[in-house]
């Protein structure tokens, strides 16, 4: 069975999350350079089944765009490009680096670690991915 990607992309890193083949648990997969995300996907693609890719949306509170959405915007040319057989679909990503970062003090993990930003960004697209489990039961 297909899997479902979810990536939390930044200008410098990208978070990414992954469901099991059956898709209902979301686990963090790893967190790559922007830079590297094309040739990364392309060899994970090669070994894994994926069935859709959801990406954050980045929008402010009042719902208008953000510094990272015309990174977002362009990123998705490319994922389109190079994975034309994939879909791949925006998601709302507010907040989510935010519930990252409560997720791993309510996990006990150190200050140290917790300023992990390649963590963070991994974390949130877990939870994007989660939410998107939860509303899109299988």
């Amino acid at each position: 069975m297909a899997r479902i990607l979810a990536i939390d992309y930044g200008l410098k890193r990208t978070g990414l999350a992954v469901t099991d083949p059956l898709k209902i648990i979301a686990s963090g997969l790893t967190t790559v350079e922007s830079k590297g995300l094309i040739p990364f996907l392309k060899d994970y693609f090669s070994k894994e089944q994926v069935e859709l890719i959801i990406i954050g949306d980045p929008k402010n509170w009042d719902n208008t765009d953000t510094h990272a959405t015309p990174l977002v915007e362009k990123i998705m040319i490319e994922l389109k490009k190079n994975f034309p057989a994939i879909p791949i679909q925006k998601v709302d990503e507010r907040f989510t680096s935010k519930m990252a970062s409560r997720a791993m003090i309510e996990m006990g993990l150190k200050k140290k670690k917790r300023q992990d930003k390649a963590l963070v960004d991994q974390i949130a697209a877990t939870i994007m991915l989660q939410e998107h489990l939860q509303m899109h039961p299988s």
